[in-house]
């Protein structure tokens, strides 16, 4: 998908400061809460393995809720690796210390061939 070029300025002045990680470094890990910030309607079609679904719109009014510990390991994805970046910043603004984005995304994940699961 191409994108506005304000959008892909905004991402990658926030991408220096997010961690990113592969796939191959997450199923090294098993720390890992996976989060996906898709939009519902994406979800609703599948989605990783055991991730819980906070839409990019949402996360930050509802995180604190439903994921308290700000020291919790939270992996962030989305459909290519852009929303994630932008959400996992804002979630180091809020105080989250151990946030990450997906490098891919959900795309990399298909491109994988690995599993997907629908609620």
């Amino acid at each position: 998908m191409a994108h506005n070029p304000g959008f892909e300025k905004i991402v990658e002045l926030f991408r220096p400061h997010v961690k990113e990680i592969t796939i191959e470094q997450y199923q090294a890990e098993d720390e890992w809460q996976l989060v996906d910030v898709r939009e519902d309607h994406e979800w609703l079609v599948d989605h990783l393995p055991r991730a819980i679904h906070m839409g990019r719109g949402i996360i930050e009014r509802d995180i604190e809720t439903r994921v308290p510990d700000k020291s919790k390991p939270l992996l962030l994805y989305c459909g290519g690796g852009y929303r994630s970046v932008m959400a996992a910043h804002h979630l180091q603004l809020m105080g989250y210390t151990h946030v990450a984005s997906l490098i891919g995304g959900y795309k990399a994940w298909q491109q994988h061939q690995l599993p997907l699961v629908k609620d």
